[in-house]
């Protein structure tokens, strides 16, 4: 699943960026203001990239207390 979550993380943050891109654009060939939908487009993808950004962080620590201790670290210290 987290492989999934790494791929959807990729191209949302492509998709994010091309946004971000048209919302430069729309303001420098516009002399008025854009409509707004041109100006929160990037909101869902960086809604998105949070979630995922944040599911990424999480997991490494998460699957490290799931794991039981290793016994054969323990045992090699004495």
């Amino acid at each position: 699943m987290s492989k999934w979550i790494r791929q959807i993380h990729r191209w949302v943050a492509i998709a994010f960026t091309l946004t971000v891109i048209a919302n430069f654009v729309a303001l420098a060939v516009r002399k008025a203001q854009p409509p707004a939908w041109v100006t929160y487009s990037p909101l869902l993808p960086l809604g998105l990239l949070l979630f995922t950004g944040l599911y990424l962080f999480v997991l490494p620590y998460t699957t490290k207390w799931r794991r039981p201790p290793d016994t054969d670290r323990m045992s090699s210290a004495d």
